[in-house]
């Protein structure tokens, strides 16, 4: 996990002091965030001696999900002509880490509830329990607060998940993150595809930083691989990058800027008042670089170019 964030560094606290607990754990963040390194992070501090199991639950009806975590014995249904060892006993003394745990219907939920209420569970067919030795980690990158509000998710089960409750921040939060993280991936993606890793212009950061990466860690991973596959000589390109994040604007929203703000009164400015305000906060977001700035304001560099030569000439 790379970072320098005081978030982070905050959550790194929180894992240790937790580490000796036996007790759920749910990890609350956006897709892309890191839910299951924090998951992995989490089986390592601990020191636990099995292993660290883990299951993507989206999608899983009741029966698949009761026989992925329970297994079965032989026979008990029509295909099962062997016994399987489900995931809880697979886990034994270590970690199952459940992702995306938000989209259980109610009665797989019910089935979770009662495996952390007792500590017990029967895999299909068998008339005898098991014990779980497992500790379970849990994932969502939904809102199950309001999810229980709504009736979706069930409160005693939430209660239960979240004795020990991990909010990760999302990359935009942890902006001081992203030189660490672009070297990393730059590094890393040159070394996959057996380049010498290029530099990375200074400009590329103040790109970045004004974007809002929906798809989080992950996503910037993924720019920078696309960016180094396609260099070829010099530092990093900065269209690559360009291009992913144009696909990720709503056509017709261009930055949000209070005008009231920025002329520091109540009145309205003229439209060229306004305009030049507009043009000057791009420019200071952008740190001077005007590409970037012409991207803020949802115009062409060349369209950018006019304006500031119309406002030099008066």
């Amino acid at each position: 996990i790379v970072t320098r964030s005081p978030a982070m560094l905050a959550i790194f606290r929180y894992l240790e002091a937790i580490a000796a607990s036996r007790r759920p754990v749910l990890i609350s963040g956006e897709t892309g965030t890191g839910k299951e390194l924090i998951a992995r992070a989490i089986h390592t501090v601990s020191g636990l001696s099995g292993e660290f199991v883990a299951e993507n639950v989206a999608g899983l009806d009741d029966n698949v999900f009761a026989d992925t975590l329970f297994g079965h014995r032989k026979g008990a249904f029509t295909t099962a002509d062997q016994a399987r060892e489900g995931l809880i006993a697979r886990a034994a003394h270590g970690t199952l880490f459940l992702d995306e745990i938000g989209d259980l219907s109610e009665t797989s939920q019910i089935k979770l509830l009662r495996l952390l209420q007792e500590g017990n569970y029967y895999p299909l067919g068998a008339d005898r329990p098991r014990r779980s030795e497992a500790r379970v980690v849990v994932a969502t990158h939904r809102d199950i607060p309001e999810m229980v509000r709504e009736g979706k998710f069930r409160r005693d089960l939430y209660f239960r998940l979240r004795t020990h409750h991990l909010q990760l921040p999302a990359l935009r939060q942890r902006p001081e993150d992203l030189p660490l993280l672009m070297e990393t991936f730059v590094e890393r993606a040159a070394m996959d595809l057996g380049k010498a890793p290029p530099a990375i212009p200074t400009s590329l950061f103040s790109l970045l930083r004004h974007y809002p990466f929906p798809g989080n860690v992950r996503e910037l991973e993924d720019m920078v691989f696309d960016a180094v596959a396609r260099h070829r000589q010099g530092p990093l390109l900065l269209e690559s990058f360009q291009e992913i994040m144009a696909l990720e604007e709503i056509p017709g929203e261009g930055p949000q800027v209070e005008l009231g703000e920025l002329l520091g009164s109540e009145s309205l400015p003229t439209l060229k008042e306004a305009e030049t305000l507009l043009i000057q906060e791009a420019l200071r977001r952008a740190d001077g670089h005007q590409g970037n700035a012409a991207r803020l304001l949802g115009i062409t560099r060349q369209a950018l170019n006019k304006r500031l030569l119309r406002e030099r000439r008066g």
